[in-house]
């Protein structure tokens, strides 16, 4: 469905569903250091999304074979969708927390990337950095009649800048009363095309950008994404509510 303009109560709905989500991605950054497991991780998620009242969207979402836990993490090579489980953080590692909440049936989803203890290179900093930034670039030319092409050529426009591999095969997305909704937002674009969005829908932008090339491929448990040349990736997102005149973030930490 493409994502719909958003009733008063919704809106006050999808804004507790958004703060909520903050809070708890929040906390996972600061837990994110050397010797903690991915697994221990979506553990925190987990604990902490019951104990707020909320639902986890991820988790059993899509097929055939459903997603596993309530939170994605990724680390260094694997740009998405990495599966919680016994991999242990390293030093220096890039470790990008996806995460989605349900609460009074609304849907947000957010993502950040962080650099655990010290970074090894210090590309992987301007990396974090550029990826972060391109996500908010995009939001700033949110408002009224906006045209996702528009969104796309923002993102893109600064990570050119450092040459940065974009990830076409993965893009932004409404969201709302489904966790992906109409209509795709692509990090690359020509301003002036693609879909047009008005006030009152909430729609996901969220950048993925690699230190190579944007190539990637699905590894064999049937959801993680990682770079076709191994090269590291970063990830961001922000649910936001589009407005007369811009954008308010509604999984704003």
């Amino acid at each position: 469905m493409f994502t719909r303009v958003k009733t008063q109560s919704e809106i006050v709905a999808i804004r507790e569903s958004g703060a909520m989500l903050a809070s708890i991605l929040k906390l996972l950054e600061s837990r994110v250091e050397a010797g903690i497991t991915t697994q221990e991780l979506a553990t925190i998620a987990s604990r902490e999304l019951r104990a707020l009242g909320g639902e986890g969207p991820f988790l059993g979402y899509g097929g055939p074979t459903p997603f596993p836990d309530v939170i994605c993490i990724s680390v260094n090579d694997q740009v998405v969708h990495g599966i919680p489980g016994r991999r242990i953080v390293e030093d220096g590692d890039i470790v990008s927390l996806d995460f989605g909440v349900k609460y009074r049936g609304m849907i947000t989803d957010s993502a950040l990337s962080v650099i655990a203890g010290q970074p090894k290179d210090p590309r992987h900093v301007e990396l974090v950095k550029a990826t972060e930034q391109a996500m908010l670039a995009g939001i700033n030319i949110v408002r009224d009649g906006i045209r996702t092409g528009d969104i796309g050529a923002a993102i893109e426009i600064v990570l050119n800048r450092k040459r940065y591999g974009i990830v076409r095969d993965l893009v932004g997305h409404g969201v709302g009363h489904h966790l992906h909704e109409d209509p795709n937002i692509p990090n690359y674009g020509r301003p002036g095309s693609g879909q047009e969005l008005h006030a009152g829908m909430t729609i996901a932008i969220e950048p993925m950008a690699t230190l190579g090339g944007e190539a990637v491929y699905i590894d064999h448990d049937g959801w993680t994404i990682l770079t076709r040349d191994g090269s590291w990736a970063a990830h961001f997102e922000h649910t936001v509510l589009i407005t007369d005149d811009g954008a308010e973030i509604l999984t704003s930490r």
